[in-house]
């Protein structure tokens, strides 16, 4: 069952209609919080389409992204119980175990990497408000994750063209990881000393 490719092109549909903004600002909302497709599918090739606008677009994201954690974060505060069952057919417990055990070890680091990785950043955004994290570094790190990545790629794609584009998308799951992995090296490293 390809629903992740539908919804892709789905997505890369809306990326080019008059309302894109909308559409954009939306999705980078939804998937904060419960959607399953990042918003880069959108900003990508908007940023490419309009350079001028690049970085407009990313603060748009940026901001809808945020919000939409938060809404994710009052989810885990709130109504954990009534979501817990579809983070299970939805394939995200194990996601949702493993960042409890982050945000024991990590916290404000676990809300970052999941902000700028691609590791399902709605995971992350429900387990800070099951484990109540302190709201101001959840925002904090929320911005910061969530605002690098995003303005990153609609740098990359106002600066680079469609050859970028291609480009990030074959490795994007390796930077992310990546990234991620040199991250918690880091925090271990930090830690450790």
């Amino acid at each position: 069952m390809k629903i992740f490719s539908s919804l892709y092109r789905r997505a890369m549909i809306w990326a080019r209609h008059p309302k894109a903004p909308w559409y954009l600002a939306a999705l980078g909302f939804a998937e904060a919080s419960f959607f399953p497709v990042p918003p880069d599918v959108m900003l990508a090739p908007m940023s490419l389409g309009q350079p001028k606008k690049a970085w407009r677009f990313a603060l748009l994201t940026t901001l809808a992204s945020v919000v939409g954690g938060v809404f994710g974060y009052l989810i885990g505060w709130f109504a954990f119980d009534l979501v817990s069952g579809w983070l299970q057919q939805a394939g995200y417990y194990e996601q949702y175990l493993m960042a409890r055990q982050w945000f024991d070890r990590w916290g404000f680091w676990a809300v970052f990497l999941a902000g700028f990785s691609p590791i399902p950043y709605k995971v992350f955004t429900i387990t800070a408000g099951v484990t109540a994290m302190s709201f101001l570094p959840f925002m904090l790190a929320s911005f910061i994750g969530r605002g690098t990545r995003f303005f990153l790629v609609a740098g990359l794609m106002a600066w680079g063209g469609a050859a970028m584009e291609e480009r990030l998308h074959r490795y994007m799951d390796w930077i992310g990881w990546t990234l991620v992995v040199l991250a918690v090296v880091g925090i271990l490293f930090y830690r450790g000393g």
